[in-house]
């Protein structure tokens, strides 16, 4: 009944607040992009282009979204919206509420390229494409070239911006990696499933996750099989993230004497234009925490 009344109220919000955007006179283009990740690559691609508008439509400290509600607050964010880019594969699961309210809404799907092959748990699409630098990429060239089609008048512009985005990302993955690859420890111990990419990207093997899904504790049984895992391992370090309590990695490494390090997923942030590099600067710092850990 909770998420019925919710749900109406989304609509009736639509109802009073009118019907798509189509009249804009002003000639500008709000784009709204559903969560941290993805406000970085537009504000990258749109950067200082006249007459466009980047929002990011979830708190800064969000996180990922796999429980999220939409507020009635969002829906109306949408409604002045032009774009709507997402990440996809799942990571927004309200999508099918927007499109209901907002059948007219243009969205840009990230991760909706054939270069993007998904990780597959249980059957079920990993959505943390971002992690991987070659798929960040990817996700980047996706959102440009669709942003082109919807709005050709600035598309130099946007490819140009791009570019060089795109150049700054191609540099630190190839840093990324003469640091990484000849590491001789490469097991490693993360909080939850936001890593299976940044793992295959620089051949990382990931023994144990400590929370499948964030919020939700280890039963003593995968507690147990998790230190046992741990207490196989030469190096014995786990990566916890700031985002969330590390409450259960704590206790793991009470009982294996494994050091506690922080890897950064990116899904949090404030929505500011001056944060241009913060993903590149992030995953930097992620890099040399995987050195320190892992020697």
């Amino acid at each position: 009944m909770k998420k019925f009344l919710s749900l109406a109220l989304i609509l009736l919000t639509f109802a009073l607040t009118g019907c798509g955007n189509s009249e804009k006179q002003d000639g500008r283009l709000k784009i709204v992009t559903s969560f941290y990740p993805m406000y970085l690559d537009v504000l990258n691609i749109t950067r200082g282009v006249e007459g466009v508008d980047v929002v990011n439509l979830t708190p800064p400290q969000t996180g990922c979204l796999h429980d999220y509600q939409l507020t009635p607050e969002d829906m109306k964010t949408l409604e002045t919206a032009d774009i709507f880019v997402v990440n996809g594969l799942g990571m927004e699961a309200f999508l099918d509420k927007v499109t209901e309210a907002r059948p007219d809404l243009k969205i840009i799907n990230a991760s909706d390229t054939p270069k993007i092959v998904p990780i597959l748990e249980d059957g079920v699409p990993n959505p943390h494409v971002w992690m991987s630098l070659t798929y960040s990429i990817e996700q980047v060239k996706n959102i440009l070239s669709k942003l082109c089609e919807l709005d050709p008048e600035r598309a130099e512009k946007y490819r140009m911006h791009a570019l060089e985005y795109v150049d700054e990302l191609t540099t630190l993955r190839d840093e990324m990696h003469i640091s990484l690859d000849m590491m001789p420890n490469k097991d490693i111990v993360t909080f939850h499933e936001a890593f299976p990419y940044l793992a295959a990207e620089f051949r990382l093997n990931i023994v144990a996750v400590i929370e499948r899904e964030p919020g939700t504790e280890p039963t003593p049984q995968e507690l147990a099989d998790t230190i046992e895992k741990i207490n196989a391992l030469p190096v014995k370090v786990i990566f916890t993230e700031p985002q969330y309590s590390p409450k259960a990695a704590e206790t793991i490494a009470r009982e294996t004497g494994a050091q506690l390090y922080e890897l950064d997923p990116i899904v949090t942030g404030e929505a500011k234009p001056e944060n241009l590099l913060d993903y590149p600067d992030r995953m930097l710092t992620n890099t040399l925490t995987l050195i320190k850990a892992l020697q």
